[in-house]
């Protein structure tokens, strides 16, 4: 899962949030991290399947994070689902807090990327979707799909 584009590296995407989730405001953290985490997010080796964000005494954690063992690690290898902390701003972290405690956000985060070396993470301020909204949107795009299905074929007639 590598994609590169002006010097970022993409080591893991959660594709499912955008289904599961209405996504209302997206912030960029940092990650605290140990070396072999590192090496396994550069051979693509995590899942954010099920990860989510948390405030715990004004520090923001995050949680269910996969990433597994780097394979040439040693016994100092990390924990894969350790809880790890992310690095933020004070005032973002403020914002947030404000934020979360309101009904209904959560902490998602989007994607796990490297900038100019450093491992990064969007992270998503975001409201959990109905089923009927998880519908209502599969039917948006499988009409859009079809309907640009149509302007092509009428293009090369």
């Amino acid at each position: 899962m590598e994609k590169k584009a002006a010097g970022i590296k993409i080591a893991a995407e959660n594709r499912k949030a955008r289904h599961d989730y209405h996504i209302h405001e997206t912030f960029e953290a940092g990650l605290a991290l140990t070396g072999t985490e590192v090496k396994s997010l550069r051979a693509g080796k995590a899942n954010l399947k099920d990860a989510y964000a948390r405030i715990d005494n004004g520090e923001l954690f995050l949680h269910n994070m996969h990433i597994s063992p780097y394979e040439q690690g040693n016994r100092f290898n990390h924990e894969p689902l350790r809880v790890r902390k992310m690095l933020m701003h004070r005032y973002e972290i403020n914002k947030l807090v404000g934020k979360v405690q309101e009904k209904g956000y959560t902490l998602v985060p989007l994607k796990l990327y490297f900038t100019r070396g450093k491992v990064k993470v969007e992270l998503a301020l975001t409201t959990g979707k109905k089923t009927y909204d998880k519908r209502h949107d599969l039917a948006e795009k499988d009409a859009k799909r079809d309907m640009e299905r149509e302007m092509r074929d009428r293009q090369r007639e």
